[in-house]
């Protein structure tokens, strides 16, 4: 089966690399964002390295709460790693003990293989968890996970820098709901007066991002169909403008209420549209929105009255040619 068409980005995940555009970090979401996702169990997975360790190694006395929790994020990672690699290490030590007796038994086999298996993938799991330097993927987001958003509070008019999760819940639904329906990671421009016409002029935001990822059918990056009894295959492609320059991609965003045991929490999705003929002709049928940086104020102002001069927004991007290389290559 053919790996789903999802967008990722390269997000500028960093948070002091939004002040240029004006926004201020909202430390309590940032601290209330790390709680759920220690409660979740997906900081490593979902977050992005930058974000991660963007308090780390803070002496900042406002930021010491934000750093506590990052730190104790990570040692509950690393903590279930150990303990999966001791309990797999007993296991791996029990099945050897069958093996070189006079009755090896395939379940014993099957359990050595299982085990070797299994301690080896903890502790490459582990070594990301205690190697914090800069690597490939150390500011890439994926759906599901989560990134800064910039936005305008609309209480105070502020500019506020918001880590949110990166699939929206739409209003009226729950978490069922939503893992029936798990694409609202892009909202399709053509669909943001009907699926999303609740946020659609009233929570605008940008994700700010130097390129983006997008998984194609080989053949149809090759410009050909597929030969009888060929297989499909996905490839993975990496686009950046050209010019090169930060991308501020449009964005829609909510506040999903605390309910019982489940935290709060921020979620976005990108705008998306038909695509650029370089972008079209690479494979994909959808593109990200980079706003003009001059039409950035407008955006995160929007009025449900003004949802022409919102959409002009949308109808007038970034002049840039998009660039691509196959980044990687594996079969459906």
């Amino acid at each position: 089966m053919l790996a789903p068409m999802c967008y990722s980005a390269q997000i500028l995940a960093e948070f002091e690399k939004y002040v240029r555009y004006g926004g201020d970090l909202d430390l309590r979401v940032f601290v209330e964002m790390a709680g759920w996702a220690r409660k979740k169990g997906v900081w490593i997975k979902g977050v992005p390295k930058a974000m991660r360790n963007a308090f780390v190694g803070s002496t900042a006395p406002e930021e010491q709460e934000a750093r506590a929790v990052s730190l104790a994020a990570y040692q509950d990672a690393a903590a279930v790693l150990e303990q999966e690699i001791a309990e797999q290490s007993e296991r791996l030590a029990r099945a050897q003990v069958v093996l070189a007796g006079p009755k090896p038994t395939k379940k014993a086999e099957n359990d050595r293989r299982v085990a070797t298996n299994k301690i080896a993938g903890a502790r490459a799991k582990l070594d990301q968890v205690t190697d914090r330097a800069a690597g490939e993927g150390y500011a890439r987001i994926w759906p599901g996970g989560v990134t800064p958003v910039l936005i305008r509070d609309p209480a105070t008019g502020e500019r506020r820098v918001v880590p949110m999760r990166y699939r929206c819940r739409l209003p009226g639904w729950d978490d069922a709901k939503e893992r029936e329906k798990p694409g609202t990671y892009n909202a399709r421009m053509d669909s943001l007066a009907t699926v999303w016409r609740k946020l659609w002029g009233y929570n605008h935001g940008v994700m700010v991002a130097r390129r983006f990822f997008e998984s194609v059918s080989l053949h149809r990056l090759q410009g050909r169909a597929l030969a009888p009894g060929e297989r499909d295959m996905s490839v993975e492609i990496e686009f950046r403008p050209e010019p090169e320059q930060d991308m501020l991609l449009a964005c829609l965003w909510r506040y999903v209420e605390p309910d019982g045991d489940e935290p709060g929490f921020y979620s976005v999705a990108a705008i998306t549209r038909n695509p650029p003929p370089e972008v079209e002709a690479a494979g994909h049928d959808r593109c990200v929105i980079p706003i003009k940086p001059e039409n950035l104020d407008a955006w995160l102002d929007p009025q449900p009255g003004r949802l022409a001069d919102m959409m002009a927004i949308l109808e007038d991007p970034i002049d840039a040619f998009y660039e691509h290389e196959v980044v990687q290559r594996e079969e459906a």
